[in-house]
């Protein structure tokens, strides 16, 4: 349903070398970049694509000012790549949002972690595993 997605950076190069830094443990790394050369309000605006190879999905912008952080939730091969994922964030300089781990709440199978990323977003990898 979804074919890709923007996050919005005020510390564009920190965030980008967070992504960076965490996506590998779900299989994902940096697909391109550009500079948004034709918006004439701010034609220096970096732009960075994650996701598997040739698949841009999740976009990082920079922006001028903050915008609300959002939440995202990336799939995870199984409960080892949630551990890598939630290691590599902190690693990165993320912040703990919820330790890796069951959350029966959601359901039975379901095993996940997350992060704040340097933009205060809620960033998650998730494992939908057998009850």
């Amino acid at each position: 349903m979804i074919d890709h997605l923007s996050f919005y950076a005020t510390d564009f190069a920190a965030t980008k070398a967070f992504y960076e830094a965490v996506l590998p443990a779900l299989g994902a790394g940096l697909v391109m970049e550009m500079t948004a050369t034709w918006d004439a309000e701010f034609p220096t605006r970096r732009m960075a694509a994650f996701g598997p190879p040739q698949r841009p999905v999740l976009w990082l912008i920079e922006t001028k000012t903050p915008v609300s952080p959002r939440h995202v939730a990336f799939t995870a091969s199984g409960p080892e790549a949630v551990d890598g994922f939630h290691q590599a964030a902190l690693k990165a300089g993320g912040k703990d949002n919820g330790a890796p781990g069951k959350r029966p709440h959601y359901h039975a199978g379901y095993y996940g972690a997350f992060v704040l990323d340097p933009d205060g977003n809620n960033v998650e990898a998730v494992h939908h595993g057998a009850p």
